[in-house]
């Protein structure tokens, strides 16, 4: 018993087909039966992924299970320490803990974020329903309903389940599904069968879906669907299949996973070199001197490992929210900011996100003196009253007596449209009857917006209106019509006569059809000859039919009607013929959705980016065509059933040349998006249906509108609070900036971390003592507050997520996925930084122990040979305390921090360089700044990077000078000799560092190593 195309069939025969009286209805062991085989008619419940689950996915990454596995390590050590070093040496495996912490929080909550979507999709189910069971009508819970229920439908209802329409309790019936077809206007719907069985649903006009809202009118109708069969079901499936994971995450992890298997050979390796050390006397055993290696591999892992990386990359992004927050984009997935940046397809909607979703007047066509058609542009684009005002002349005398005097005179033209306009207009047309006025009454305003309508409405009372249907094309209202004299009395006061009108608006070819006389420009009334009909309905042809696709609508009146009618109840005149018939015609109004002024500027801006814009609506095909030709100049595309007639191959031609697919359901959106992204593209989807909620989550980038249902703002990865396309553009040009920004500390943080782990390697390869200790790798400020990863390298990292976008950023195409961090070129180029930084270190550690006047003074053999300085003979006048001491530990750290901060400053550009030529001529100065130097591109351009780096100086220097923190991490105050022997040596490098660094990257490319490596020795 399945819907099996019941739109297709007659009532009988789906009736039939489900084993039914549609006069009785089901009895209760039926039904009973029924819900057995059916279920219950509710979206099924997904069950709730376990928290502990969420809480061990966010640890299933390489890198985390390496710090896991270093912390604990690092904690069973520091266990096996006295009771007096106990507490120092746990201050590394608590950090880290804190900081993996930290991040399954966030984890968990995003990812718990996602099961919203179905919960939100059960803000449609109803209630209850109204159906007959055993020939009586009774209610029950909406949950109870099975296929083969008779139910009653009424205003203002939900329908409970998807149904067959059987028969109409009123002379119409109206369903407002936007939020499954995206239709913008309540649907009609009829009781006959459909001739397609393949009609998509749109064209469904004799089914009720799940979910939609009864707008005018009431029926009787056949459950055919329940649960998880009806249309909305279908979306709620869809909906809960797991979403992809950004492409920002991915190479995330890809870079995770690379760098966490690097980290650990060169741990191992590091281990293997000094096995031959296992044994110095210094160590006293074997498997002390094994554990004493193992605790530098260990430090070296922490060296390697950016803990800061996690916390910079959600502090970016997170910035990144901030300004987009600002320009009315809400997001509630950080890594789609940065995914953004890599939009190569945008699928928007057409309906107030390219236009403004307010329909308005383009044209008006009435007939001039002599009979001729004649039209007049108006070019409103909203409700807005007061904007393009068509009537110059106005008597702005705003009294009773004002008005009366006003009608002594004949009305204009322009004046006898805005009669009918404003009687039966809809928002559009009464909006069109403010720009045209009326003499005698104030312009409208903001605060008035509808005077003119206001002033006809008190001379035009409304009696009954007259419903359109698809059999009978117009609607039209009647009125008792106030008529005033000279005197400027009313029919109250004996000067004048209350009679009827009817107003009426309606299909051209319809009205046209009931009109016996037209009226001319000069007021004249003339009979409706054939001749003037057909040049009418040529020239509404034109504007309905051509580049416009304008929506027309054809005004007539009729006066004086017979006294009786106003009596006549509405539903009396239900056959009204005989009332439409003999009307004057008075004009047409085009109308359409007029494109939002920004946009076309925003899609010259996508294309000078190389981000392609399809257009996806259910509009009909000419209304989309003529909607997206006007906001952008887009045009040529398919309906979503001519997309899905296509085979394969065609449907692959058609992604990637159509720029428009009309009247769109559900599937056609998702099959629209996979193929997109088969070709390699990433989309972002518009949306804001619960018909559009598979797509948006399909999609790379899932745009939910702020005026959309929660079923799209749940599954999507932002909200447009304005609905503006312009904000998507703008959106897109900040998730550039912010890959560009990441890049940035990413370069940052990983040639700092080279430095380290050069550092921490040479010494130990060398044979040196520990230049750097795990605790001085791991130093807070304050107890608990963050790590060296996180302050001299997370607070200049964060810093750099300040950085201005840069003026091209839209004028380049997009790049591609697979792009890496870190390339080839820029890997060779951090790495010899990195390099230099870990030889500097170990240069001002080495020097404290061999040149400085205040230092031992031994010689280099003995400092690579400390292992065995037990057993040198006293003569020598070495004493081994002396590779304990903390002097050259601090001289070691501090030449370190000071050169991390410098390259802060190179990491202010990826392309960053002193105003030198190529590598052919690289001594010759130009004769101006290159557009990327550093000279273009100052520090204090950013000046959050400038605050960071004096705050990381002065937390070093808390650390080195406040007597509290000498014993927990392990250094000692320094002496302004040693500042100036040793770091201070390195500034001529450090003055090199923030130049030299560019050459590296401009010869990184080249063809010519040996060049490279001459360049770095004139570096030093």
């Amino acid at each position: 018993m399945a819907c099996n195309a019941s739109w297709a069939l007659t009532a009988e025969e789906a009736a039939k087909r489900l084993d039914v009286d549609l006069s009785v209805g089901l009895d209760r062991a039926e039904s009973e039966r029924r819900i057995v085989l059916h279920g219950p008619n509710a979206i099924p419940d997904e069950p709730p992924t376990p928290w502990l689950r969420l809480i061990l996915a966010q640890f299933d990454d390489l890198l985390v299970k390496m710090l896991v596995g270093a912390a604990a390590v690092s904690f069973c050590l520091a266990m096996g320490e006295e009771a007096g070093e106990r507490l120092h040496a746990l201050v590394e495996p608590l950090v880290i803990v804190l900081i993996l912490l930290l991040n399954a929080v966030v984890g968990v909550w995003q990812e718990s974020n996602a099961e919203q979507a179905i919960e939100a999709l059960k803000a449609y189910e109803p209630n209850d329903a109204e159906v007959w069971r055993e020939g009586a009508l009774c209610v029950i819970a909406a949950s109870e309903l099975v296929p083969g229920d008779v139910i009653r439908v009424a205003a203002g209802g939900r329908v409970p389940a998807d149904s067959r329409l059987v028969a109409l309790e009123s002379t119409t019936l109206r369903l407002d599904q936007a939020l499954l077809t995206g239709e913008s206007v309540p649907v009609m719907k009829e009781t006959a069968p459909v001739a397609d069985a393949d009609a998509e649903i749109q064209a469904r006009h004799n089914m009720l879906f799940s979910g939609t809202t009864v707008s005018y009118g009431a029926g009787k109708a056949l459950v055919v669907a329940t649960a998880a069969s009806t249309e909305i079901g279908k979306i709620g499936a869809q909906v809960a299949r797991p979403q992809s994971l950004s492409g920002y995450v991915v190479k995330l992890d890809e870079f995770s996973a690379l760098l966490t298997k690097a980290i650990a050979a060169i741990c191992i390796l590091l281990w293997l070199l000094n096995i031959q050390h296992f044994t110095d006397p210094i160590h006293g055993s074997a498997v002390r001197g094994a554990i004493y290696y193992f605790k530098i591999a260990i430090a070296l892992a922490v060296a390697a490992i950016p803990e800061g990386l996690p916390a910079v990359v959600t502090t970016c992004l997170a910035l990144g929210t901030r300004r987009m927050a600002a320009k009315n984009t809400i997001v509630r997935y950080l890594p789609s900011v940065e995914t953004l940046g890599t939009t190569a397809v945008i699928c928007s909607d057409k309906t107030g996100t390219l236009t403004t979703s307010q329909m308005a007047a383009r044209c008006v066509l009435t007939l001039s003196s002599s009979g001729q058609p004649r039209l007049t542009r108006c070019h409103a684009t909203g409700y807005d009253p007061t904007a393009n005002k068509l009537l110059a002349a106005r008597d702005a005398r705003a009294s009773k007596g004002g008005e009366m005097a006003a009608a002594e005179e004949p009305l204009s033209e322009a004046e006898r449209l805005s009669e009918p306009l404003a009687s039966v207009g809809a928002a559009a047309l009464r909006s069109l009857a403010e720009k045209i006025g009326l003499r005698g009454v104030p312009a409208a305003d903001t605060e008035e917006p509808e005077r003119t309508s206001a002033a006809w409405l008190r001379r035009c009372t409304p009696l009954a209106t007259l419903e359109f249907t698809r059999g009978r094309r117009p609607k039209a209202r009647l009125c008792a019509r106030l008529v005033l004299t000279r005197r400027g009395a009313g029919a109250g006061a004996g000067g004048g006569a209350g009679r009827h009108s009817l107003f009426v608006k309606g299909a051209p070819e319809s009205v046209l059809a009931r009109c016996t006389h037209a009226m001319l420009g000069g007021g004249a009334v003339v009979p409706m000859v054939p001749e003037l009909r057909a040049s009418l309905l040529a020239t509404v042809g034109e504007l309905a039919g051509g580049s416009e696709a304008l929506r027309c609508l054809a005004c007539a009146v009729r006066h004086n009607l017979p006294a009786d009618v106003s009596a006549t109840p509405p539903s009396a005149l239900a056959g009204f013929g005989e009332v439409e018939a003999g009307l004057t015609f008075v004009g047409v109004v085009g109308i359409h959705d007029p494109a939002r002024p920004e946009v076309a500027a925003a899609i010259t801006q996508c294309a000078a980016a190389g981000v392609r814009v399809v257009v996806v609506t259910g509009d009909n095909k000419l209304t989309a065509e003529a909607g997206a030709g006007g906001s952008s100049g887009l045009s040529g595309g398919l309906t979503g059933r001519e997309f899905a007639a296509l085979d394969y191959e065609a449907q692959l031609r058609a992604v990637a040349e159509c720029s428009l697919f009309a009247r769109t359901e559900p599937a056609h959106k998702l099959r629209l998006v996979e193929l997109l992204q088969q070709q390699g593209y990433v989309v972002a989807m518009t949306g804001d249906g619960v018909n559009d909620a598979p797509a948006l989550k399909k999609a790379n980038i899932g745009i939910a509108m702020g005026s959309g249902t929660a079923v799209a703002k749940t599954a999507s990865d932002m909200v447009l609070a304005d609905d503006n396309f312009a904000s998507i553009v703008a959106a897109v040009e900040e998730g550039r900036a912010i890959f560009s920004n990441t890049k940035a500390f990413i370069r940052y943080l990983i040639s700092s971390n080279i430095g380290e782990v050069a550092c921490i390697f040479l010494t130990a390869a060398l044979g040196m003592p520990e230049a750097l200790v795990p605790v001085q790798l791991l130093w807070a400020l304050f107890p608990g507050a963050c790590t060296v990863n996180l302050v001299t390298d997370g607070l200049p990292a964060t810093a750099l997520s300040f950085n201005p976008p840069d003026a091209n950023a839209m004028r380049q195409p997009p790049r591609p996925l697979s792009e890496p961090f870190i390339d080839g070129p820029l890997a060779l180029r951090y790495l010899l930084i990195g390099l230099y930084v870990g030889v500097a270190t170990v240069a001002g550690f080495a020097y404290w122990f061999v040149g400085f006047e205040g230092g031992p003074q031994i010689t280099l053999h003995q400092l690579t040979h400390f292992g065995e300085c037990p057993s040198w003979p006293v003569s020598d006048g070495v004493d081994c305390a002396v590779f304990t001491s903390l002097r050259p530990r601090t001289v070691a750290l501090s030449v370190l921090v000071t050169i991390e901060m410098f390259n802060a400053l190179n990491a202010l550009s990826e392309k960053a360089r002193l105003p030198l030529e190529p590598c052919s001529d690289l001594a010759r100065p130009r004769s101006r700044p290159s557009a990327e130097s550093l000279l273009a591109f100052p520090p204090w351009r950013n000046p959050w990077l400038v605050g960071a780096l004096a705050l990381s100086f002065a937390q070093h220097f808390a650390i080195l000078y406040v007597p509290a923190f000498n014993h927990v991490f392990g250094v000692a105050p320094i002496s302004f000799a040693e500042w100036r022997r040793r770091p201070v040596s390195a500034w001529p490098h450090l003055a090199s560092f923030c130049s030299q660094p560019c050459r590296f990257a401009i010869c990184a490319g080249s063809s010519s190593p040996s060049r490279c490596l001459s360049l770095l020795s004139t570096s030093a």
